[in-house]
Formats: C-alpha cells, structure tokens, sequence
C-alpha cells in the first residue's frame, strides 16, 4: 500500500526570507511538500518554488495546479527544465484546464468553452513529453544564430514517459479527468464543483459520494495504470474541536447545505474533530477513496501539523 504524503500551499509572499521561513516551518512538521499555485494576483509559481527549494533539505516542490490556457508550450518547457534543475530535481508539475473566467479576461486570454480548454490542455502534455524526450532541438531560423548552450533538460525521469518531473493533473470533469487517467502520474480530485448555472468559478464543495465516483471514473479508463496513479486530494477546510458534530452542522451552513452534517464528516475533502479523529479519518479515506496525499490550503497548515505526525505514528505502529 502507498505511502502517506502531505502538503500545503504557499500561503503568502513578503520577501525570500518570509518564504523560506514558512518553507522551513513546514518541513519541521513534517509536510512533504509545498505547492504554489497559478492566478493572477498572486506570485509567479516557478521564482517561488526556485526560492522555497533553496531554504530546505528535502522539501518537494510543485505547481497545483498551473492553468495550461496561460502557457505556450515550448516556454513552459523551458521554465519546467528549468525549475527543476534548480530545485535539485524536486519539482512536480501540476496543470490544470483553468476555470476562472475573470483571470482569462484581465490577462486577455479568450475564454474558451470548457471541451476546447482541456484539448489545450492534452496538446500541452504531448508537447512538453515530445520536448523533454527529445535529443535534438529543432534549428531555428538562420538569423538570429541558433544558441551555442542547448535548453535544459529535466533532472527527474520520472513522468512524460520517463522524461520529465512527476505530472500532476487535477479537476472533477470528465474531459479533465480523462486526460488525468492517460498520463497523469498524480490524479488529484479538486474539493470543489461548478455550481451549474453560475457564472464560472462559482464553486461548491464536494460530497463523499462524488469523490468516490470521481474515483471510480478515473480508475475505470486508466486500467492497469491505476495501481501505479497516486490519488490526491485538496482539503478546503481543517478545523480542530472537541465537538466533531457540532462543528459539522456549523459548516454545512457555511457551505450552502449540499450535503448533512454525516455527510461533511465523511467527505475527504474537509477535516473536523480532535487530532486523533482527524488522522483516522485520514486512514479511513484511504481504505474507502485510495487517497494518499493531502494537501491543504496554507492558512490551515499548522493546525493540520500534527494530524501529520499522528498519521506517521499510525502508519508506523501498523508496520511493526
């Protein structure tokens, strides 16, 4: 059975130092890696991932998810080599369909109906596995002269076929996740929907039972490739208490009340309860979903800590 892996996303940004600082922090509890994330208002992904491998040991470090509609493919290449040559080959590359129409508008992308994004998103993949495998570049026009360095390769031979860092794709469609269950190394089930009839980025949290079925669609077109896929979830809330149920019909209201209290409290995608509960409902979301690596939003990182370390101990007991 795979191992646990936990993560956080980068919540903020002042300075290197307030980044190596909080990178820092969370390899102290134990976290497995951090993940920045692609919108606009917000740092460019890869400078920040460069930096947060720089100030730790071991620390993984990736993108969750980078919106394909932003990137040309043959620059992307680049800045992925790049990167993780930087990072001493810890990077993993997370790409997504995008879903927010108002960033599409104010950085002047069209948007473009959901089917032709993650057609994008295909030829993304393809061509980044078709870039990293290849042993020579194409010539380029006679002026100006071809550069006499060749562009990086990646350190990691791991994803794109052997050639390139661990791919990560994530979403709830079923386009997204048939890219998913072609080529992803890590399938991640996003925690949130499309509320229909909203305008896009309206989002909702998901049931338990849509994750399992999400789950159930994935595995059914990867095959055989789904023993290998490692099942990712992103955790939209953590809340420590003393009174589990309580909190649950708290944030049931919060949520819109698209599933009861029961519900919440079986959803892998929201953590309510003491230390102890919570990490069992890590394990048990194991056995029911196959989810083995969490990640949470920042601001929930150091409470989620030391659900972290409880697992291990968990984990580590049932071994002896």
């Amino acid at each position: 059975m795979r191992d646990f892996r936990f993560s956080h996303g980068l919540a903020g940004f002042d300075s290197y130092d307030s980044v190596a600082a909080e990178c820092r922090r969370a390899e102290r509890y134990g976290y497995d890696a951090v993940y920045a994330a692609d919108h606009l208002g917000i740092p460019a992904p890869f400078p920040l991932l460069v930096a947060a491998a720089l100030a730790t040991e071991r620390l993984r470090v990736g993108t969750l998810v980078l919106n394909a509609e932003f990137w040309n493919a043959a620059l992307l290449a680049r800045e992925v080599a790049t990167a993780d040559v930087l990072t001493g080959g810890r990077l993993e590359l997370g790409l997504g369909a995008g879903h927010m129409k108002w960033e599409m508008d104010a950085a002047g992308v069209p948007w473009r109906p959901f089917g032709e994004r993650t057609a994008q998103l295909r030829a993304t993949i393809d061509e980044l596995g078709r870039r990293f495998a290849a042993e020579d570049r194409p010539e380029q026009p006679v002026r100006p002269a071809r550069p006499s360095r060749p562009e990086p390769r990646p350190v990691q031979r791991h994803g794109f076929g052997g050639t390139g860092p661990p791919l990560i794709v994530g979403g709830t469609g079923d386009r997204v996740l048939d890219v998913a269950a072609e080529y992803a190394d890590v399938v991640s089930v996003a925690g949130t929907y499309q509320v229909k009839g909203e305008p896009p980025g309206t989002l909702r949290i998901g049931t338990p039972a849509e994750a399992g079925e999400r789950v159930r669609y994935v595995r059914e077109r990867a095959g055989a490739r789904a023993e290998r896929i490692e099942w990712h979830a992103l955790v939209q809330a953590v809340v420590v208490t003393e009174d589990r149920r309580g909190e649950a019909e708290r944030l049931v209201e919060r949520f819109g009340r698209v599933m009861d209290a029961g519900e919440l409290l079986a959803c892998p995608f929201v953590f309510v309860g003491t230390v102890e509960e919570m990490a069992r409902q890590v394990l048990r979301h194991r056995e029911r979903y196959g989810f083995t690596h969490y990640t949470v939003h920042g601001p929930y990182a150091e409470a989620f800590a030391p659900v972290v370390a409880r697992v291990r101990e968990l984990t580590a007991r049932d071994r002896a």
